[in-house]
This record gives C-alpha cells, structure tokens and sequence, in this order.
C-alpha cells in the first residue's frame, strides 16, 4: 500500500474539490433553477453517474490515507488499518471482476484498432433523419430544414461504427450506416477515432470509482466534456443562444474542421486511455488475490 501522509491527501483532496467546482459550478446552478441545458446535460443524464460524487475526492484503491484528527477524511467507506484507512476491496461484489475485464479487453481493442476520422459527425443528424419527432424538438431549433438535413445523410452517407450511437438513429436512417453494430460487436468494432467513445472513457472510470482515483475520473469527464461540445457543435441544431458556434459539416471545409477537431480529441484520449487501462488491470489483478485470499 502507497502511504499518503496528511498533508499530502489534504492537499490533493483540497485541489479536487477546487477544480471540480470549477468544472461544475454552472451545471449546480442551472439545475438548482430547473434550467435544461441541451450540450451539458447530457453528461450527467446518460452517463448517470452522479455529480455529486464526481466532487468528493478519492485516492484510488492500493492507497492508504494517514489517520487525522484535524481533517475530515472523504465522504467514502473505508477499512481501517495499522497505518490509516483505504479502501476495501471486500465491498467489490466478485462478480464485478468480469465486467472488469471485458473493459479492459474494449479499451485495450479500441487503443490498438487504426483510428478513423471520416464519418462528420453525421450520428446527430442521423438521429432526426426523416422523422417527425426527435430529441430537442421544440426546445433547440434546427439550423437548416429537415429535407436539407436528409439530403446530407443520404448524399454524404453515414458510417458510424458506436453502438449507443447507432441505437439512436432513427429507422430509416438505420439502413443507410455502412456497418450496423451491435452491444455483441463493440469489441470488433469500436474505434479512437470516434468522439464518442472517447467519451465514454468517462463512463468506464465512473464504474469503478470510488476504486479509481478521483483525479483520473475528473480528467476523463473534463475530455468528455470537449468532445461533447464538438459533437453538438457538428449536430444539425442551431445553438448560436448558448454560445456555441456551428461547424457545418454539410461543407467541404466544415468537414475538415470537424476532423481537425475530431483528431485533437483522439490524441488526448490516446495516454488516457492507457492510464485508465493500467489502472483497472491493476484494479482487477487486487480483486482476484484479495478474494482468492479469501477463499
């Protein structure tokens, strides 16, 4: 175990809370007032993981915190030991280690696979396609008409290879993507060029925490959250109202800016990645010789 001295831990727990009330401090606002936001809040509803929890500071497993009188340890469960208190990996249910796994076997698949930058940022558009009722309607107005929006689609062609993309097109855009992946299909197809999932390096970590320390999850919501505005920023939504300029990808050059764009994140989620892998390889290695240990 890794002895974390109390300044040290206070230190880092201090910075955390900093640096996530920075990053959240308008989300908290707008939604102690019932404001939608139509970029932001996606990030906390479909990855459902609580925001609460993304501020409160966690060491990450195989770490021990020093015991203090003075300051109040995190707001997290812990086993106390000769030196202080960590966390225990006896609160991992055993059968968690093979969605473990079969994570890191998609982050490790994903890292490996050859990027790929063509597809636009059609998935949003793909998602109104030729269909009456769709997401925002009614509260974000379409910048361009819905017969404009579907003769992009359909002259452009989608080529989306992420599921929980492709599971919300609508029916008639469904047959116009080049492959059609399934959940069984996510290890042979998913790929670091795809904003979303480097997006989802979010929701990996989040699952895992509090046994993934607090500062890797917070680096991978802050990636989250650029991807996430160059994803609705390419989307056929006029969002000009929230400060967000259009990159039009129905244009030559509003392609090449969303791949610019697009490869920019890919780079940064490259290392990321790899930290996370690391991370929950070492996660799971813990958990089988603590309950083999057990047993």
């Amino acid at each position: 175990m890794n002895l974390l001295r109390t300044s040290e831990w206070v230190e880092r727990k201090n910075c955390h809370k900093l640096r996530v009330h920075a990053l959240l401090h308008e989300h908290l606002r707008r939604r102690s007032h019932g404001v939608k936001h139509p970029v932001f809040d996606f990030l906390f509803e479909y990855y459902s993981f609580r925001s609460t929890n993304l501020a409160i500071w966690s060491p990450g497993e195989g770490v021990t915190l020093e015991h203090s009188a003075e300051h109040a340890l995190p707001s997290l469960e812990w086993e106390t030991t000769f030196e202080g208190v960590e966390l225990s990996l006896r609160k991992l249910n055993p059968r968690r280690a093979q969605s473990l796994e079969w994570i890191i076997n998609l982050l490790a698949e994903t890292q490996q696979r050859p990027a790929r930058f063509g597809c636009h940022g059609l998935h949003e558009w793909a998602m109104v396609y030729r269909s009456p009722e769709f997401r925002y309607q009614g509260s974000v107005p379409l910048r361009l008409s819905l017969e404009e929006i579907a003769r992009v689609v359909e002259t452009q062609g989608i080529c989306c290879t992420h599921y929980d993309a492709f599971r919300f097109f609508t029916q008639k855009a469904r047959p116009l993507n080049s492959v059609q992946p399934s959940w069984d299909e996510r290890l042979n197809m998913e790929q670091s060029g795809c904003l979303h999932v480097n997006m989802d390096l979010y929701k990996w970590a989040s699952k895992f925490w509090p046994w993934i320390n607090s500062e890797l999850l917070a680096d991978t919501f802050e990636l989250a959250m650029e991807a996430r505005k160059i994803d609705m920023r390419a989307s056929p939504y006029d969002l000009k109202e929230y400060g967000f300029k259009p990159i039009q990808i129905e244009t030559e050059q509003g392609r090449k800016d969303y791949e610019k764009e697009q490869r920019k994140i890919a780079a940064l989620a490259i290392p990321l990645r790899d930290r996370l892998m690391t991370t929950l390889y070492s996660l799971l290695n813990n958990i089988r010789s603590e309950h083999a240990f057990l047993a």
